[in-house]
């Protein structure tokens, strides 16, 4: 039977990499997935005060996965809209795996002096339902000149476990079976403490896996001076959206980075390039569509479809080296362009 896909183009140019997205699963995977189209977004939010309606998540739970173009609006100043869908989501289905390859098709795109962008593979497993982002804390006396805000760092022993569990996992199934564990455990000891003890607890049972710690400043020095240690990295929330956008730029920058949302074994999966929908590109014909292809070839990974997964990946960095690309990545060509280039060798 197919699989049925929930497409959220969303705000920006979110629309424009979904179209370039569904046209490059349609060549790579006749046949083989079922769209439904999600309105979703800024417009809907204007119109009726919320971003997704109120059943949005049984919606989302009759689908095998969904692939996110972009939110974020700044007609919705405090993107509250953004928060419900995205944020909603990933909590809401409890996607406490944040995936996220790091791996340039080009050797150009690694900005790194005398470091191959061939040399590098490496993946950053971000816990995805704690930390900062669950919204608990608050304002008091706001405005004025004894205001005082609160944000809570939320961590769960569960939480922790079941993250860095899937990220011994994964180092065990990967060639080089090496691990990293980043937190500011010397600066933040209660949460970085659990994150220390489950660590602990967890590598004897994974003895076959080399298992470090780094604090996290060290781990962002450590991936600018020399990215190739790294294979398998598992950090909270916050620090994971921080050390995911700088690994994005040893690939190559926003445009080309994709990633993954899931709770291993239970569907939907949630799938989104990571580039944000950009308002000042939307409707130029500017945006780089490959984040959001990779995002769909990693879909089509998740679901079992890996041959047609390394299709579009091919298609991918086939472009890229003849540089039938945008700008952002070498190339001259605009976002209909790009996406014919990569249309045509998908067919081919």
């Amino acid at each position: 039977m197919a699989k049925r896909i929930a497409l959220i183009p969303g705000d920006g140019i979110g629309p424009e990499v979904i179209a370039a997205a569904r046209r490059a699963l349609e060549a790579a995977a006749p046949g083989a997935l079922e769209f439904t189209a999600l309105d979703w977004g800024a417009e809907r939010y204007l119109r009726e005060g919320r971003g997704m309606p109120g059943d949005g998540l049984e919606t989302l739970r009759q689908h095998d996965a969904l692939l996110l173009g972009a939110v974020g609006d700044p007609r919705v100043p405090d993107n509250r809209h953004a928060v419900e869908i995205l944020l909603g989501t990933r909590f809401g289905l409890d996607l406490y795996v944040n995936f996220r390859p790091v791996r340039p098709l080009a050797e150009r795109l690694c900005p790194l002096r005398e470091i191959p962008g061939a040399s590098l593979d490496f993946v950053v497993i971000r816990e995805n339902t704690e930390g900062p982002y669950v919204g608990m804390g608050g304002n008091y006396q706001a405005g004025t000149a004894q205001e005082v805000a609160t944000e809570i760092d939320l961590n769960t022993r569960r939480g922790v476990e079941r993250v860095l569990r899937f990220g011994f996992e994964l180092a065990r199934s990967r060639p080089r079976r090496r691990l990293h564990m980043a937190d500011k455990s010397n600066a933040m000891p209660h949460a970085g403490g659990l994150w220390q003890r489950v660590f602990a607890e967890l590598k004897p049972q994974y003895a076959e896996v080399a298992a470090a710690h780094l604090y996290v400043d060290a781990m962002a020095y450590q991936m600018v001076r020399d990215p190739r240690q790294f294979d398998v990295i598992v950090t909270n929330n916050l620090f994971g959206d921080i050390l995911t956008d700088l690994a994005a730029a040893l690939q190559g920058g926003l445009g080309m980075a994709a990633s993954a949302n899931f709770n291993p074994g239970r569907p939907p999966a949630l799938f989104e390039p990571v580039h944000g929908s950009a308002p000042a590109l939307a409707g130029k014909d500017q945006a780089n569509p490959m984040g959001a292809m990779l995002s769909a070839a990693l879909m089509l990974d998740h679901l079992g479809l890996t041959a047609e997964a390394g299709r579009i990946e091919t298609a991918v960095a086939a472009a890229l080296a003849a540089r039938e690309c945008t700008a952002d990545v070498g190339g001259t060509l605009g976002t209909a362009a790009a996406t014919e280039a990569i249309l045509r060798r998908l067919r081919s």
